[in-house]
């Protein structure tokens, strides 16, 4: 068709009617005067229009698909580190929860016992042929060597090195660790040893051994131990719990008498630890322990006892033929 004023005519007319037409439609609403002829339209050409956009739509999908990648991409790593970080959180706050109750218990068993401490965090194990913990305190926060090491359930060990910022602390298991002790109730002092690699080698679960100085006295199982003290409160201050009698040695005729301790601490599991930067002024003896169990519960007389000869209305007659037993043994008994 070519150029002419005659089409533009037309074409400008057909604009102004199209126009015209989608603003009656429009403002007509569900009431349009031109709702018949709207209705015709989509008949007819409502298939081609769902044919072609069958057609072009997977492939403006995958041009939608390539433009945006990029993008989405970053906001899936975006996610990722979102998610990471919030798991990070819960599980520094679970940490700080565990150890805040930790803290809390350790300053109640310090308060019993009166002792001044510094808290400490256990940050590495010693990895060579000594039972060793390194603390994140040092000299910077007052410790010394031959201080005691304690948790909130009772003996650690005692410091040997001290680092600015750091220290070592050699533990109760190791085998050349030897602290004085006493047993609760009975007063009796010994020697409590260690057993080497945190009980995990040999004993197992009882990786302390107990000397008792006079082999007449008494000991049973259950029976506590505590720290006796040492000369100028150094290493070991009194009245820290140690353990609990687990074993005792048959006595041969020695002069000790050895039984083996299960620990009231658990080494492979050392987290909030406390060292002793002053004694208490008196020794608090057994009031560090924690209390007794309650005793298990005595079983009632049974009421179905086997009933006497009396209650079952006097001894059976002897079958005939029957020996009374004699008080007697025969030569072959």
């Amino acid at each position: 068709m070519k150029d002419t004023r005659r089409t533009r005519v037309i074409l400008g007319a057909l604009l102004v009617v199209a126009l015209t037409m989608i603003t009656v439609d429009y403002r007509g609403g569900a009431d349009s005067p031109l709702r018949g002829l709207r209705g015709l339209g989509a008949t007819v050409f409502g298939p081609v229009e769902r044919a072609s956009a069958s057609v072009v739509r997977p492939v403006s999908d995958t041009f939608d698909a390539i433009t945006d990648a990029p993008g989405e991409r970053r906001r899936a790593d975006r996610l990722e580190r979102q998610n990471q970080k919030l798991r990070e959180q819960l599980r520094s706050t679970r940490l700080d929860q565990d150890r805040s109750a930790q803290l809390q218990r350790l300053l109640g068993t310090a308060g019993m016992g009166g002792y001044k401490i510094r808290a400490a965090q256990v940050i590495s194990a010693g990895q060579g042929f000594e039972d060793t913990v390194t603390i994140d305190v040092g000299s910077r926060n007052g410790i010394k060597p031959d201080m005691t090491v304690m948790s909130a359930d009772g003996l650690v060990g005692r410091v040997t090195r001290v680092g600015p910022a750091t220290s070592t602390v050699l533990l109760a298991t190791d085998q050349t660790s030897s602290i004085g002790s006493r047993l609760e109730d009975s007063k009796e002092i010994g020697i409590t040893q260690g057993r080497g690699r945190r009980g995990l080698g040999r004993g197992g679960v009882t990786p302390l051994r107990f000397q008792l100085l006079d082999a007449a006295a008494p000991i049973r199982v259950g029976q506590r131990i505590v720290t006796l003290g040492s000369q100028g409160q150094r290493p070991y201050v009194p009245g820290v719990p140690i353990g609990v009698v687990e074993r005792i040695e048959k006595a041969t005729g020695g002069l000790t008498r050895t039984a083996y301790v299960r620990p009231f601490v658990r080494f492979t599991s050392l987290d909030v630890v406390a060292v002793v930067v002053a004694p208490p002024k008196t020794d608090p003896r057994d009031a560090v322990l924690p209390p007794k169990p309650p005793p298990p519960p005595t079983p009632s007389a049974s009421a179905s006892a086997s009933p006497s000869p009396s209650a079952s209305g006097g001894p059976r007659a002897r079958p005939s033929g029957t020996r009374s037993p004699s008080t007697n043994p025969s030569p072959g008994d």
